[in-house]
């Protein structure tokens, strides 16, 4: 039977070992010696590795890995069979939280542990440590996984623990885009977000900070600089490209956002690009210095740009050399029986338009580790059919004059007809051939949102001048809507 040192035993002879959640206060960053030491504490022996119950191991602990349990759960095949090793030190939480309500000020009820544990995102059941014990789940928690024995069907972690699985699930994820520590990434202030750790250590930076500059221009520098107003923070963003959001806001529909951040205060550099980070006296990052020679003061930096798979090690898997990730079919098995990728790190078949993509969102991983797990326990033989999300809810504490929130259902391809006037709705439509691909909606009813899948995936043929015609962003959807009625009717 395993052991575990000062840690809750599980029936079954499993083990389990998650932290329960405490203020940002009290979780600094892990120092490699208080890691160790956690390790040692907390190690579980390598002879209860020989529990032959462990059917299915599970790699990652973000959204996926912890909507995956769930599903194993639902199908009554968690208990004493299902194992989840995760480098994270918390039961997997809704990721999104990171970036949103738990970068608030602390007089403005930021969000905690344990109250962002998946599956709360969905309206599901908040799974917290207690939650895995009682299903029966053995959960390693600070274990990186570092090598894969294929034959052997074995993992290694980092600690040199050794883990066999009957079906494996990569579920790892993507890893936040650094800057070199030759041009200062590396200097205190100088953040990224991924996990609780690195938001705790930017709420301690933002506890101090005067001046804050954002790197990047997508949903991490629109989320942190929205974070930052509410601290009321200097706040500067730079980004490279001409307005915020290009890969999916048209430059009107970003103008509309651009305006309302400069309302709050917030400044924009475009066409910016970093030649370093320059430190102070006390050898904190002190300013941005750009290519073109002009330098920005900042005590506080927030690198936003981009992620990728996190594919290590598990590279022999075989990965897809267009989009990067972990090649899989519909069921997201992998070339290697038994081995199935699941979430951000996973390049799927996206039926709906007929090409490979990799996703990294987590509508996507839900749904993801959802339909993996059907597959894997079931008949279930359907092809994952994604329709393509984003969303993004921004200056939602307390005492904001204004509240974001924006849906995209589809493809942004081809024409756009934009109505309204952000105030506070707007509604840009993407039609190619005829076709509605696309459609982006702020500050929508219900309704109104759950109406755009359904235009998404009908893409139904729309008159275009006829929409551009519309006085209002209500008589727009209506006019979609009945396109959609047309289709069915022909």
């Amino acid at each position: 039977m395993a052991s575990i040192s000062n840690a809750p035993s599980l029936k079954h002879g499993l083990s389990l070992w998650c932290p329960q959640s405490t203020s940002v206060n009290q979780i600094p960053r892990p120092s490699a010696v208080a890691l160790a030491c956690f390790r040692r504490r907390f190690s579980v022996s390598a002879s209860s590795f020989a529990n032959e119950n462990r059917e299915f191991v599970i790699v990652g602990g973000g959204n996926a890995a912890g909507y995956a349990a769930r599903t194993f759960v639902e199908h009554g095949m968690a208990d004493g069979r299902l194992c989840i090793v995760s480098k994270e030190v918390y039961a997997p939480y809704e990721r999104p939280a990171l970036t949103k309500a738990y970068l608030f000020p602390l007089d403005k009820k930021p969000a905690r542990l344990p109250g962002f544990h998946t599956c709360v995102g969905t309206g599901g059941e908040r799974q917290t440590p207690d939650w895995y014990k009682e299903k029966g789940i053995e959960m390693l928690c600070g274990e990186p996984v570092g090598d894969i024995d294929i034959e052997k069907q074995t993992l290694r972690t980092n600690s040199g623990k050794l883990v066999k699985y009957g079906s494996l699930i990569i579920a790892t994820g993507s890893t936040a885009s650094r800057f070199p520590d030759k041009i200062g990434g590396n200097l205190p202030g100088v953040h990224c977000i991924r996990d609780v750790a690195d938001a705790n250590s930017l709420i301690s930076s933002l506890e101090k900070a005067k001046k804050v500059v954002v790197v990047g221009g997508g949903y991490i520098g629109m989320e942190v600089a929205a974070a930052a107003v509410g601290w009321k923070l200097d706040t500067t963003i730079i980004f490279p490209e001409d307005h915020l959001m290009k890969r999916l806001f048209t430059p009107p529909l970003a103008q509309n956002y651009e305006e309302l951040y400069q309302e709050y205060g917030v400044k924009f550099i475009k066409g910016g690009f970093i030649k370093n980070l320059e430190a102070g006296s006390d050898g904190r990052v002190a300013a941005v210095k750009l290519e073109n020679g002009s330098t920005i003061e900042a005590d506080t930096v927030v690198v936003g740009i981009g992620a990728k798979p996190a594919v290590s090690p598990f590279e022999r898997v075989g990965l897809n050399s267009t989009v990067g990730g972990i090649e899989v079919d519909g069921q997201f098995r992998t070339n290697i029986p038994g081995i199935f990728a699941i979430g951000d790190v996973a390049a799927f078949p996206l039926k709906i338009y007929n090409r490979i993509a990799r996703v990294e969102h987590v509508d996507h991983a839900r749904r993801s580790a959802q339909h993996c797990v059907k597959s894997l326990l079931t008949a279930q033989t359907a092809t994952y059919d994604y329709l393509p999300y984003f969303y993004s809810r921004v200056f939602e504490y307390e005492g904001s004059p204004r509240k974001v929130w924006w849906q995209f259902f589809g493809d942004n391809v081809g024409e756009t007809v934009e109505i309204g006037k952000f105030d506070p709705k707007v509604a840009t439509f993407w039609i190619d051939s005829g076709k509605l691909k696309g459609v982006l909606l702020e500050s929508g009813s219900p309704e109104e949102f759950q109406l755009l899948p359904k235009l998404a995936r009908n893409q139904p043929s729309v008159d275009k001048d006829k929409l551009r015609r519309a006085s209002s962003v209500e008589e727009a959807l209506e006019i979609a809507r009945a396109s959609l009625q047309v289709d069915a009717e022909v």
